[in-house]
């Protein structure tokens, strides 16, 4: 099974922008779909954005026209670009395979301030 790593988040004012990187241990190109996912304190894991193998994505509601998923087989890496923070955008955000593994890697936190 390969192993996800994330990076990238920190502490930003609303408004501002974070690109947040995922890390496959091995080829994810067989994988048809890799997600981004986020949890927020006392909320459940939800998905904000998926890219399949041929690179068409989709997005949760409340990230649409703000984030950006992408993906980089060669490089076995998968990405978020986040723009237009808010202070719901707050949570620990994984990577994962879309249906998830269900093993899940530390996240990297996300904090927007007001």
């Amino acid at each position: 099974q390969v192993q996800l790593v994330e990076s990238g988040g920190g502490l930003v004012q609303a408004g501002g922008s974070l690109r947040l990187s995922c890390a496959a241990s091995k080829s994810i190109f067989s994988i048809n779909a890799m997600g981004w996912y986020r949890q927020a304190p006392g909320k459940q894991r939800e998905l904000v954005a998926q890219i399949t193998r041929t690179g068409t994505t989709n997005y949760a509601d409340s990230v649409k026209g703000r984030f950006t998923i992408s993906r980089d087989n060669a490089k076995k890496t998968v990405y978020l670009q986040m723009n237009s923070l808010k202070p719901e955008d707050t949570a620990v955000y994984y990577c994962n395979p879309v249906p998830s593994f269900g093993s899940w890697g530390q996240g990297t936190q996300v904090t927007i301030s007001s």
